[in-house]
Formats: structure tokens, C-alpha cells, sequence
């Protein structure tokens, strides 16, 4: 696996820098790696004015590959971290993976910072030479787009919702603020929002050669730009993070709208789904049984402490405490949605 490798700098600051893949969208040799390196690297150099390249090769790529499983036939996934982001797991938090067809390889989320992109993309290329394709953002979650300028960087479709342009616009600058300051400024280095190509209005597909994966946005939920894919041939389901398993649930659309989405989709014909966080692959209908439990929850106990008159300070002090055993990060994650379901239900 030959690839162009950067030493990449912050302009105006050389002591913060890393060491960056610029892919070509299929496996080149080094014959051809190094004839297109110039051009290249010039013409991405105009899109990041803010950094400074120290140095160029053409190699393998000294990244470890992140470790992933085939769940189905041609499908790979990789198992998040429950953690917090910090420099030392780059943000890499979510369930990330790819899907190989005939023809070309499709991204499913591209993970949470630049190096954690370049990890999977190792791992793809140890199990497949074809070009990858697309990439297919489930959400706007930091932990699921911020890797998403590798894929940019090598010219593949980036295919989400249509409301998740809108949604990252007004969080670019909280993203790189707040979650800069997490994993740290030199994993920030290309870790960014990135355009989205290809947004979609309802559902559509993607054909990868022989393996057409399909999908569809749904009303508001766990955000308002949540797309969920499935694949025939294996009868796999991408939920993202409609379910959760394990890691706490994160509230940021609508209690109502999310449960509304697990109810429909509990007739949904699948064998598996792949949650956003949690186990790789859970057997589907029962994969969601934990995250509709978790959310009905806090809806029966919000509604019941708004009935006897609690204010918000209160009711999330105690709301949804009935779960705290079944799930990690319960007080990262819970007082926040606990939050968000008062001041939706309120209004009731």
C-alpha cells in the first residue's frame, strides 16, 4: 500500500504538526504515486492556505490499522471506544466500517478525527484494493464526520441527510472550539467539517457493483439529520445512532420523534443492525429493545416530574437514575437528556 504521506504544520506554528496520508481513491504503485505527487500536493495546498507541508513521501504508511470485524458477508465494522474524546483515543468513539461490492467500497461514517480516518483506510486497504467510492455520513456528530476530509481529500462521494449541512454550519465553530480542545491541536490538524456532496430528500441508493445498499432519512430523532442504510444482500441495517447499546443514549432532536422512528422501524425486516455505539452487530428487532427501553424512561418519568409541578433543576436530578446500571457514561450523557426531554415535553 503505497500512499503519499505529509508531514503536515500548522502555518505560523511548526512545533504543531502530524503526519498525514493524501490517498488517491484507488491503489496506486510507486511509480505512480510519485508521478502525480507534485500536481497533488499543489492543488491541495491551495485549499488549506492555514498549513505548511515540512515534508513528502511516497510509502507505506507506518499507521496500525484499526481493528475490524466482518460481520456479514463484504461487511466490516470497527467497535467504538466508550470514552470521552481525548488525544490519547483521537476520537475514536463511534462505530465506523465500510462495505465492499463488485466494483467500489462504501464508508459507513468516517470517524472522529483525521487520524482515526486514515486507520480505517489502512484496514480497508488490507482487505480490499478497490476504490473507495463513498462515504456516508449517518449523522453530524462529531465522533461519526470528523475523519470525513481523508475521503474528501480522495475524491469520494460524500453522501448524508439534507439537513446535515445546515446542522454542522451551525456547530463548525463549537466542533472546533470544544472539540479541538479534547482530542488536542494536533489531532485537530484535518479533522474538520467537511462539504457534503450528494444530500438526500427521502431515500435513494448507492450501487456498489453486484451489493446495492439503500437509504433513507428519517423525521427528527436522535438529531434532525439521522439516515440509517440497509443492505439486501446481507439484510443488514445501519440504525447510527438511532440505537445505542452499552453507551448511554444522546439526546439531541426529539424524545417523541425517536421513539416515533424505533416504533416503525421495529417491523422492519432485518437480521442485524449495526448500532452506532455498542456491539458491532445486534440481532434486530431485539437490538433496539434497550435504547426504546432507556428512552421510554425518561419520557414516563419527565412527564410524571412535570405533572407534580418539578422544575427543570430538579427532575434531572433524579429522571431516568431507574437505568443508571444498564448503560457507561450514564453521567456524561443522562442529566442531558434528561434536559432535553423536559423542555420538549413542557410544551406537551
Amino acid at each position: 500500500m503505497i500512499e503519499l504521506v505529509l508531514t503536515v504544520c500548522l502555518a505560523g506554528d511548526l512545533e504543531v504538526c502530524a503526519t498525514r496520508m493524501l490517498p488517491q481513491t484507488a491503489v496506486g504503485s510507486q511509480t505512480e504515486c510519485e508521478a502525480s505527487a507534485d500536481m497533488r500536493i499543489e492543488d491541495w495546498q491551495k485549499q488549506h492556505p492555514d498549513l505548511t507541508i515540512t515534508n513528502q513521501a511516497c510509502e507505506i504508511p507506518d499507521i496500525t490499522p484499526l481493528p475490524v470485524t466482518e460481520i456479514a458477508d463484504g461487511i466490516w465494522m470497527h467497535k467504538g471506544l466508550h470514552e470521552i474524546a481525548t488525544p490519547q483515543n483521537a476520537g475514536d468513539l463511534a462505530n465506523i466500517g465500510f462495505v465492499v461490492g463488485q466494483d467500489a467500497i462504501a464508508v459507513i461514517d468516517a470517524g472522529g478525527s483525521r487520524d482515526v480516518a486514515e486507520r480505517l483506510l489502512v484496514a480497508i486497504r488490507q482487505v480490499s484494493d478497490l476504490p473507495v467510492k463513498y462515504l456516508i455520513l449517518t449523522h453530524m456528530h462529531p465522533d461519526h464526520v470528523m475523519g470525513a476530509s481523508l475521503f474528501m481529500d480522495m475524491g469520494a462521494q460524500i453522501v448524508a441527510h439534507e439537513n446535515l449541512p445546515a446542522a454542522l454550519a451551525s456547530r463548525a465553530e463549537t466542533y472546533q472550539v470544544n472539540y479541538g480542545r479534547l482530542i488536542g491541536a494536533q489531532r485537530m490538524i484535518l479533522s474538520n467539517v467537511v462539504p457534503v456532496d450528494a444530500l438526500t430528500t427521502g431515500i435513494g441508493e448507492i450501487d456498489l457493483g453486484g451489493r446495492i445498499l439503500h437509504f433513507a432519512q428519517t423525521p427528527t430523532a436522535h438529531t434532525d439529520n439521522d439516515l440509517r442504510l440497509f443492505d439486501d444482500l446481507t439484510s443488514t441495517l445501519w440504525a447510527g445512532d438511532l440505537v445505542f447499546a452499552e453507551h448511554t443514549p444522546a439526546l439531541d432532536g426529539s424524545i417523541n420523534g425517536w421513539l416515533g422512528v424505533l416504533d416503525e422501524l421495529q417491523g422492519f425486516k432485518a437480521e442485524r443492525v449495526v448500532p452506532g455505539h455498542g456491539p458491532v452487530s445486534l440481532p434486530w428487532p431485539d437490538g433496539m429493545g434497550d435504547v426504546y427501553g432507556y428512552l421510554l424512561t425518561i419520557a414516563q418519568e419527565t412527564r410524571a416530574a412535570i405533572k407534580q409541578g418539578e422544575s427543570l433543576s430538579v427532575a434531572i436530578t433524579h429522571v431516568g437514575e431507574s437505568q443508571r446500571d444498564k448503560w457507561l457514561l450514564f453521567d456524561e450523557f443522562n442529566a442531558r437528556n434528561a434536559t432535553a426531554a423536559y423542555t420538549e415535553l413542557e410544551w406537551e
